[in-house]
């Protein structure tokens, strides 16, 4: 029984130290979220990265269409 509770012990811990951690985090981004060029930064990322998923689906789709069109002649 000793050993069990000082092995949930460890645990409880770890899990503390990696929720206070994140918290920190979180407060790390909430504050550099304030900062105009940082928020621009992370938006147009965000943009980017839409942008792409966007033109890849676009791609894929004409692929599809050719694909069937190929079939058909």
């Amino acid at each position: 029984m000793k050993e069990s509770t000082k092995a949930q012990h460890e645990v409880d811990k770890a899990n503390f130290a990696a929720a206070k951690a994140e918290s920190k985090a979180q407060f790390a981004e909430a504050k550099a979220m304030s900062k105009p060029e940082t928020r621009k930064a992370i938006e147009q990322a965000k943009r980017d990265e839409q942008i792409a998923a966007a033109n890849q689906r676009a791609a894929e789709a004409q692929a599809r269409i050719d694909a069937a069109k190929g079939k058909k002649n």
